[in-house]
């Protein structure tokens, strides 16, 4: 580009200048700059002759000669070319038809109208940054002055309004090049969504132009031709493709498909901002999309059959679950809809596996028939592990089964979102609770796990476990339910030996502690206290016994567990056919067993001093050496006396004792050994079956020989009995179901009643003690919230204890009186 300096002297010249003459000069040289013959010009002299000019007054008049100038030459020259370039298939497109033309003609034809429209308009840019040099001096000064656009942008807003603006055609049509040129970049792009190439930078090329020229003087970016006319029309235009899109990929795709398209459309219209339109578009175009295809659509996508979020949960359809999340966020911070798919599903699947567990749950329990493993007489065996026990376990292992599924579908596909693990949270919670046997469910898988299924596990596979049945106790709502099965199936391991370890059980009670608190683990530490406490009672009472110095060689070695009767579910080991109400006929023992008992007593008394035994005969063990004679003339394991050491209940060794003082051949009836020992009926039953019925362990037998005991029948003792073990457990006849029946399970939820209403009255006392006065609505419903966190209180058990507390007069109603709210 010339450089210029200042003419010497100019300013000291007199006289006017011929402007016309002058103005030819520049004329003919502004012509020869268009048509592209600039370079035999003498730039110095042009910029002289314009700087005279203007500085004889003359800058009015040369301003506006230059603008009818390049008016001239736009309508004349630029114009015409640039019409030409409008084919029949451009004009038909832009009515609204293609014309009988192909994409390719069309795609054709619209490349060389932009590339004539691009060329005019760099032609123009480069012709008035020449003429913008020769005129620099009347830029400084008299447009300065004067405030009007430079002579540069006053051409831009020629180009702007003489080419842009003026009409295709001389008839009466109001489609002008402007219209023409949006059309045609928005059929590029059409052909582009469509899968056809097309010239990004030829588009660019008309965007630039567009973004370079302002409807007003004013220039800023809300002036802009782009912004003012093409964006408009490109953002309605694509809201309408993308609407038609959407519904039609709802009609022919599945949900996957149309989240991999919609996702690809973004990436699309995004790289299309960047390279072939403007940047600035790009949050614009986005808003489009997300309205047009996710918002419009969503619901439909997520509900959509055999392919919607329900089949991508059952099918662990993680990368296309995590696209549905994307989308729906960009949407809606809060995925309401995902949710509401994800929250009906769990509970569907939920509800699935209680109805499978309640089938065999609420099935009629066989009669007692298993004996050691074995089937009474007459019987088919029973299975080794009872079916409801089978469908409990099977529950717990479901459920933690499908919240593995939901929290790897939870942190892999949704970002690990807390509003989507809110709703997993209510919805396992939902479904849980609707079963009324989970309480029990879950302490029975724990109480299998910790009796024999953490054997040969690692610390932290045991850890995994204990983790997983608290889990599911967070889900429950009912506590304190849980509280009392657990209570009853620790007491049974705890004086069974059934645990496994001691550690691991003091381990699960220090986890409950830390998730529902002190108040539901003091009783189960108790129990552990009071086994500690019975272990030092049983070691001190040997010494005692050792210091007195019996030399009775057949001395009974006394075992004892020592229970406090407020800690311990006794009602666990007692059968179900005993209610809580009748009271327990104290049992007769033999005079060997009456002496060693009173001995504790008296042990137990001085160190204990007004504290009362109450002997609890049904739940212990004891462990016999029993000598069965040789039988002349029988086979050879017959013809020699034999020894066994039998492990039996408590009750089964008061029977069996009393069959030592009775001579050969004699026999006790049903109803003798009743009064005899004061067993309870059903319990001498059961334990009559175990020794007279079990084919391996009849150490009795039984006239007549029959599954059944009546009443009427005699019991002997069997001296042929033999066996190739020295140690023999006789069990007693038990159902193998550990599942509660219906009868069972009302009485549980009696007992759980009369317990909460004690603790529903405390919480009453708690409250009043500390707020005075409370209106009745209040009260009610801080005594829920209080034990929100133990169960669930039904407000009319909450009322009934409130007037209870009333009539009891531990409250007082006031009439007329006004109370806090």
């Amino acid at each position: 580009m010339p450089t210029f300096s200042a003419p010497q002297a100019l300013t000291g010249q007199a006289g006017d200048v011929d402007f016309e003459d002058m103005w030819a000069t520049l004329s003919s040289s502004f012509h020869e700059i268009h048509t592209k013959n600039a370079s035999k010009l003498s730039f110095e002299e042009l910029y002289r002759t314009a700087y005279k000019l203007v500085l004889k007054k003359k800058g009015e008049i040369l301003y506006d000669r230059v603008k009818d100038f390049e008016k001239e030459w736009l309508s004349t020259n630029v114009r015409t070319r640039i019409r030409n370039l409008l084919s029949a298939s451009l004009l038909a497109s832009s009515a609204g038809g293609m014309g009988g033309t192909t994409v390719n003609e069309k795609r054709a034809g619209g490349e060389r109208f932009l590339k004539g429209l691009k060329q005019a308009w760099e032609d123009h840019n480069l012709c008035m940054s020449m003429t913008t040099d020769v005129l620099m001096y009347m830029d400084r000064v008299y447009c300065l002055d004067q405030r009007r656009p430079s002579i540069f942008k006053a051409s831009m807003g020629l180009f702007r309004d003489h080419i842009l603006g003026s009409k295709i055609a001389e008839e009466p049509d109001n489609t002008t090049i402007s219209t023409m040129l949006t059309s045609v970049i928005l059929d590029q792009i059409r052909m582009e969504r469509d899968g056809d190439i097309i010239d990004k930078n030829l588009i660019r090329s008309c965007v630039y132009m567009l973004e370079g020229l302002y409807v007003a003087e004013e220039e800023n970016e809300s002036t802009k031709l782009y912004t003012n006319y093409f964006e408009p029309e490109f953002l309605d235009a694509s809201r309408m493709f993308y609407r038609a899109e959407g519904d039609s990929l709802l009609t022919e795709a599945d949900a996957g498909t149309f989240c991999r398209n919609t996702k690809k459309r973004i990436s699309e219209e995004q790289d299309r901002c960047r390279s072939t339109l403007s940047p600035l578009t790009a949050p614009k175009i986005k808003l489009v999309l997300e309205q047009e295809l996710i918002k419009n659509n969503i619901h439909e996508v997520i509900c959509m059959e055999g392919s919607g979020a329900k089949f991508m949960l059952d099918n662990d359809k993680v990368e296309e679950l995590q696209m549905l999340y994307d989308l729906e966020s960009k949407v809606d911070p809060a995925k309401e809809e995902l949710k509401k798919a994800v929250q009906k599903r769990v509970v569907e699947l939920g509800n699935k596996i209680n109805k499978a567990a309640s089938v065999p749950s609420q099935a009629q329990a066989p009669a007692p028939v298993e004996v050691n493993g074995e089937s009474a007489k007459g019987e088919a065996k029973a299975p080794p592990v009872n079916l409801q026990t089978v469908a409990a376990i099977k529950w717990v292992d479901d459920v933690l089964q499908l919240k593995d599924k939901y929290d790897a579908i939870w942190s892999r596909a949704f970002d690990s979102d807390q509003g989507l693990q809110t709703a997993l949270t209510r919805s396992f919670s939902e479904f849980i609770n609707t079963f009324q046997r989970s309480s029990e469910f879950i302490s029975l898988f724990l109480d299998e796990n910790l009796k024999k299924g953490l054997k040969g596990k690692t610390e932290n596979e045991v850890d995994a476990v204990l983790e997983k049945a608290i889990t599911l106790l967070r889900y429950v709502q009912d506590k304190d339910m849980f509280e009392r099965y657990y209570k009853k199936h620790l007491c049974r391991r705890l004086l069974m030996g059934k645990s496994l370890s001691t550690e691991v059980e003091k381990q699960m009670i220090s986890r409950m502690k830390m998730e529902v608190g002190t108040h539901f683990t003091q009783k189960l530490e108790g129990m552990f206290k009071d086994m500690t406490v019975s272990e030092d009672l049983s070691t001190n009472f040997k010494s005692h016994v050792a210091r007195l110095g019996d030399p009775d060689p057949r001395r009974v070695e006394l075992g004892i567990n020592v229970l406090t009767s407020t800690v311990w579910p006794l009602e666990a080991i007692a059968p179900s056919s005993n209610t809580t109400d009748e009271v327990r006929p104290k049992c007769i023992f033999p005079p060997a067993i009456e002496r060693i008992k009173q001995g504790f007593e008296n042990f137990y008394a001085e160190k204990h001093n007004g504290r009362v035994l109450d002997w609890q005969a049904n739940m212990g063990t004891a462990d016999i050496r029993a000598v069965f004679p040789k039988v002349q003339g029988r086979e050879a394991t017959l013809s020699k006396e034999r020894k066994h050491e039998l492990n039996v209940s408590t009750y089964a060794m008061v029977i069996l004792l009393h069959f030592n003082d009775l001579p050969p051949g004699e026999s006790y009836t049903f109803e003798e050994l009743r009064a005899r020992t004061n067993i309870p009926q059903n319990e001498l039953t059961r334990n009559l079956q175990s020794l007279a019925v079990a084919p391996k362990t009849r150490v009795l037998i039984k006239e007549p020989m029959s599954k059944d005991v009546k009443s009427t029948d005699r019991f002997f003792f069997n001296e042929n009995f033999h066996s190739k073990f020295l140690k023999i457990k006789v069990g007693v006849v038990t159902s193998a179901n550990k599942v509660e029946g219906d009868k069972e399970r009302t009485e549980t939820e009696k007992r759980n009643n009369d317990t909460r209403a004690g603790v529903i009255e405390a919480a009453v006392v708690r409250i009043m003690k500390q707020r005075k006065k409370l209106s009745h609505q209040l009260l009610i419903n801080e005594v829920i919230t209080q034990l929100a966190s133990r169960f669930q209180p039904d407000i009319h058990m909450v009322k009934k204890r409130i007037e209870s507390l009333i009539e009891r007069e531990y409250l007082q109603r006031l009439e007329n009186s006004s109370v806090p709210t």
